[in-house]
């Protein structure tokens, strides 16, 4: 049945639909998780917050998108994608709506809702992603996925949008009440998105794979053979994860690069307000180049794993990440004719930081057999998903948690800090040359027939 998808030329109307869904629910998702940092601008001052009360308000969500990876994954595997994703999708919108109820001055409360918004975030992707590369044939996975990561910045980009034109109008809980809105992307889903063959194969049900995959495909189901014989139902036992250590230690470490990128996003807004002495207002409209050169940023990385493959595309974008944020740190406070290098570093960084997430989510996607995939990838990506934590948090102790944000902590900090940032993506080099083996041009079920055979893991990385 599978290898009608795989002899795929060209992508159906409603693939591209799928691919739709899971590209504005990414794009909704980090829309909902950056709304923060924008926010936390308009208030930061008047609320006399230190590092430490402002960090944990940014990082919250990075925690709790740790256990959010691991639960929703497996649940995606125990009960389906598409119910999984319409659950995470709800999880983290109506959390960012209740923000707009926040007492005044307490920023605990925004602790504990950011904590529910990073739940729906770190599970989504477990569910999504998969969801559309399980539809997507083997010569365009890679792309696909990489791809459907492609809006991804402009959720910073619309909360930048909004924040600039509406924060000073409609205020900074008028801007928690419009992150509601991401909850009606659930009734796309629902009519949009069918459920994976490939999971529905795994739990026995071939009538209902047949159905989606010739939706999918836009042809008779009766012209898809089904399987001639049937194996026993896979279980799903999140233990079985740990037959695979290299997949394990391939995608939580390649997953860590993010770690200084997601660190310098969430205090992207305010340390434009501190390093360039402007408002929050004008740091929204800065941020909003940074977001648009994310987007091209993001393409490349897809199209770079499909070129010269995962492991050399994830190993490049992950140096040019590196440089640009050492650059960054170092020449913060110098100008080319009144113009800041640290910005202009900032948008190659941007760049080339989100070129690198393209190639890492969908590579996560790929290291386990079929009964595992949201589960392994939920695994990993949680554990990526310290990046969330440790990354601002690692600014918020550089500088001090006891030390309130002025623009003269902030200079004392920002070297050190964006050599920790960096350092992050020096890792994730490492760990794509030397740990991770090749996916590209292989199908699932030859990764899943591999993998059953550790030996011969290594041919796959040949």
């Amino acid at each position: 049945m599978l290898e009608f998808l795989d002899r795929q030329k060209s992508m159906t109307a409603n693939q591209w639909k799928i691919f739709g869904a899971g590209v504005f629910a990414v794009m909704l998702d980090f829309f909902d998780f950056f709304l923060i940092s924008f926010v936390l601008a308009f208030f930061v001052g008047s609320w006399h917050l230190t590092y430490g009360e402002s960090a944990l308000i940014l990082l919250s969500s990075g925690v709790a998108s740790i256990p959010g990876g691991w639960v929703f994954g497996w649940l995606a595997d125990k009960i389906g994608r598409r119910r999984v994703f319409i659950i995470t999708v709800l999880t983290f919108s109506i959390a960012t709506g209740l923000m707009a109820l926040t007492p005044q001055h307490n920023w605990g409360y925004l602790v504990a809702m950011r904590f529910i918004v990073g739940l729906g975030v770190g599970g989504m992707a477990p569910c999504s992603l998969i969801l559309v590369q399980e539809f997507v044939p083997t010569s365009k996975r890679g792309l696909i996925g990489g791809l459907t990561t492609g809006l991804l910045p402009a959720g910073p980009l619309l909360a930048a949008l909004l924040s600039a034109s509406l924060g000073p109008v409609i205020g900074w809980r008028g801007l928690f009440a419009v992150g509601l809105l991401p909850a009606f992307m659930a009734l796309v889903i629902q009519a949009w998105v069918p459920e994976s063959p490939r999971w529905l194969l795994t739990r026995g049900r071939y009538e209902d794979a047949r159905r989606a995959l010739a939706w999918a495909l836009r042809v008779d189901p009766a012209t898809l053979p089904l399987p001639t014989t049937v194996p026993e139902k896979q279980s799903v036992d999140w233990r079985e994860l740990f037959r695979y250590p290299r997949s394990i230690a391939a995608g939580c470490l390649t997953g860590l690069a993010q770690t200084g990128a997601v660190g310098l996003a969430l205090w992207g807004v305010v340390l434009f307000v501190l390093v360039l002495r402007v408002t929050p207002a004008q740091a929204a409209y800065l941020t909003i180049w940074v977001s648009l050169i994310a987007i091209p940023g993001r393409a490349f990385g897809a199209w770079l794993s499909e070129a010269i493959g995962r492991r050399y595309g994830g190993a490049l974008t992950a140096v040019l990440g590196a440089i640009t944020m050492l650059a960054a740190g170092y020449l913060h406070d110098t100008f080319i004719a009144a113009v800041s290098v640290y910005y202009l570093m900032n948008l190659a960084q941007a760049f080339a930081g989100n070129a690198n997430f393209a190639v890492v989510f969908p590579y996560m996607t790929e290291l386990w057999p079929a009964n595992l995939r949201a589960t392994g990838f939920g695994f990993v990506y949680g554990v990526s998903n310290l990046g969330k934590f440790i990354g601002p948090a690692g600014l918020a102790l550089i500088a001090g948690a006891s030390n309130y944000l002025t623009p003269k902590a902030t200079a004392d900090a920002i070297i050190p800090a964006f050599i920790y940032f960096a350092s992050w993506y020096v890792l994730g080099a490492l760990a794509w040359l030397f740990v991770a083996f090749e996916t590209r041009g292989r199908t699932l079920e030859d990764i899943d027939t591999a993998l059953a055979r550790p030996e011969t893991v290594k041919a796959v990385a040949q």
